[in-house]
């Protein structure tokens, strides 16, 4: 009996790889496998929305459909091909999302030199779900092996109809997804709206050819052109928004500036506490005592590379890490430039290679006085991943501070609380981490709260550094995070923000993976809250504006003006009420807007939102697309 059922379902997997079924079975494989990325990235949170299960199906079926034409064994050969290369390529598209809640481009390819730094996350990014992009692959293979199934060779073939009926079956197809592909197109910056309206297979469709030549994307190839567009930006902004509500401007004059960008930090952390310690004792101190800003808003889901892009220009990112990897010998009015003119000595400090992200090149062109990287620091050093530790960091630092030239400027990047926060490296570890992670020990969450903890600890060294020094009274501190810390979905991270604050709705979610920690530390100015939304770009025009410098181009503006919005590198818009993704929502529930029954002034301004925002992307993106400040 059990022999008679193995040979009859023989004969089933035989008859359907040896006929035009199994076209149609790849093509239903690829449907559910497509279906199961999204729920694992994009709809994690939500339902898969009926809309992309019609259209994910259409476009698994086309994509097998040219198969027909084949005979039985190339026709096999060509489904396995094609379903391994979906298959991977799903793969690879859930793991760099779970990495940075971004869909994978063609042009990450130049970021493969990065390989060995970047692998250290995707122990983390794995999950036991993912095995089901190839285990349909893996049975195959073990059934060809023990010639459970066996492709029969066709000698006949009727070209001609198969011809024919492959033809109308692909003009079917064709004009049905060509719609679908222009709907998708019109989203040009935001990758979640691209996937949405046009499916997975529409994204990579649109990824590769806009790839092919990337700077033919750009709307302006000269530089008078997108001067011209950003000055009556600019001048709109100035006229809307540039009411001066703080009188600051100048109050720091010649004084000493400290930019410190920290590595991984998000703006939830501050003022918390686990197990009835504080995670961040040294940073609520500072930031409660200073200026401290609640929605500062990371312009890029993904590189520390980015961030210092962002923050030094005051222009959007590109791809991960894309403006330092290949646009490295670009023209920009930055922040060490504007310092130079005013006879600062300016300074930038990594404990990293300087070849990692490309950053020696980039900032030996920039109008640096002292670039230092790892082998400018004490060989000695402790190293965390293979970096100074934030602690020999700063130390080092100060030292290096007490002996420049006066005014300074000093960028200063830390490294410790980089992914995958296990902290390698640190000695008596638990000596400098305070904290007690409880239920979290031993995940990535829990290892991420004590990566933090010892930031923070090492960040009150600094502090104390720079009183010992005689540099903290009378300078500015600027400390910000550079970007998210865990992936947006966390589900340890998502228990604690419950239990320490209140269950977040998916707005809440998505604004809080952009949203990093900031302070500033202005002598003669008392503390003060900005609770406006702002970003990275604004931190260059702030900076400028305090120190009475000319600002130069910047598509930011100064934090202490009134500008009410902030736009994210992927087409996202987030003020104070609402939270553009492609459509708009209430920051207070979660709930998506109905634009056609909300107040005509309301729809208005949320209009002028999503214009300035596409403004802001094509200035920025041409300028760095085609160096036009050149």
């Amino acid at each position: 009996m059990k022999n008679d059922i193995i040979n009859v379902l023989k004969k089933c997997i035989n008859k359907m790889v040896n006929s035009e079924l199994i076209i149609i079975f790849t093509g239903i494989l690829l449907f559910f496998k497509m279906v199961l990325f999204y729920k694992e990235t994009i709809y994690q949170a939500e339902a898969v929305e009926i809309d992309i299960i019609a259209k994910t199906f259409i476009f698994s079926m086309f994509v097998v459909t040219f198969l027909f034409i084949f005979r039985n064994k190339l026709r096999f050969v060509l489904a396995f091909i094609v379903n391994i290369f979906f298959s991977s390529l799903m793969f690879a598209d859930n793991l760099y999302y779970n990495y940075s809640t971004s869909l994978i481009s063609v042009s990450q390819i130049s970021n493969i030199q990065y390989s060995e730094q970047i692998a250290t996350a995707i122990k983390d990014l794995l999950s036991i779900s993912q095995i089901l992009y190839f285990i349909d692959i893996f049975l195959v293979i073990i059934l060809l092996i023990t010639k459970f199934i066996k492709i029969e060779k066709i000698k006949e073939r009727n070209w001609k109809s198969a011809v024919i009926y492959t033809t109308i079956m692909v003009a079917i197809f064709t004009s049905t997804i060509q719609i679908y592909v222009v709907e998708a197109q019109s989203y040009k910056y935001n990758k979640k709206m691209q996937l949405e309206k046009g499916t997975l297979y529409t994204f990579h469709y649109l990824d590769v050819q806009s790839n092919m030549n990337l700077r033919k994307t750009a709307k302006y190839t000269n530089k008078q052109d997108v001067l011209t567009a950003y000055d009556n930006l600019k001048n709109e902004y100035n006229t809307k928004y540039e009411n001066d509500v703080y009188n600051l401007f100048g109050i720091a004059e010649g004084k000493n500036v400290i930019l410190l960008q920290l590595e991984s930090f998000q703006n939830y952390l501050l003022n918390k506490t686990i197990n009835g310690k504080e995670i961040t004792p040294n940073l609520n101190k500072f930031i409660n005592e200073n200026i401290k800003i609640n929605n500062m808003m990371s312009q890029s889901y993904s590189t520390t590379a980015d961030s210092e892009h962002s923050v030094i220009s005051s222009l959007y990112p590109l791809e991960n890490g894309m403006a330092f990897a290949q646009y490295s010998n670009n023209k920009y009015e930055d922040i060490f430039d504007m310092y130079k003119k005013s006879d600062y000595y300016n300074i930038y400090m990594h404990g990293n290679d300087g070849a990692f992200w490309n950053r020696k090149n980039v900032y030996r062109l920039l109008q640096v006085d002292e670039l230092d990287f790892i082998d400018s620091f004490d060989e000695d050093s402790e190293l965390i991943n293979g970096w100074l530790s934030d602690e020999t960091l700063y130390k080092q630092a100060v030292k290096k501070l007490s002996d420049a030239q006066t005014p300074f400027f000093v960028n200063i990047v830390s490294a410790s609380s980089h992914n995958a926060f296990d902290l390698p490296g640190l000695e008596n570890k638990y000596d400098r981490v305070s904290i007690n992670v409880g239920k979290y020990k031993n995940t990535y969450f829990g290892d991420y709260l004590e990566a933090i903890n010892y930031a923070d600890y090492a960040f009150g060294i600094f502090i104390d550094e720079l009183k010992d020094a005689g540099l903290y009274d009378d300078t500015v501190i600027l400390v910000f995070g550079d970007h998210y810390g865990v992936q947006m979905y966390n589900e340890e991270m998502l228990e604690f923000i419950k239990e320490n604050d209140h269950e977040y709705n998916i707005v809440e979610t998505e604004i809080n993976y952009a949203n990093v920690v900031c302070g500033i530390k202005i002598p003669g100015v008392d503390k003060m809250e900005i609770t406006k939304v702002v970003s990275k770009l604004d931190i260059k025009p702030t900076l400028c504006y305090i120190c009475g410098l000319e600002d130069g181009l910047s598509l930011g503006t100064n934090i202490f003006g009134n500008k009410d919005f902030a736009c994210l590198n992927n087409g996202i818009v987030v003020t104070n009420e609402y939270y553009y993704n492609g459509d708009w929502y209430s920051r207070a529930n979660g709930e998506k807007i109905d634009i056609n029954i909300i107040d005509y002034k309301e729809k208005e301004k949320l209009d002028y939102y999503i214009n300035s925002m596409e403004q802001e992307l094509t200035i920025s993106n041409s300028i760095v697309l085609n160096n036009l400040l050149k």
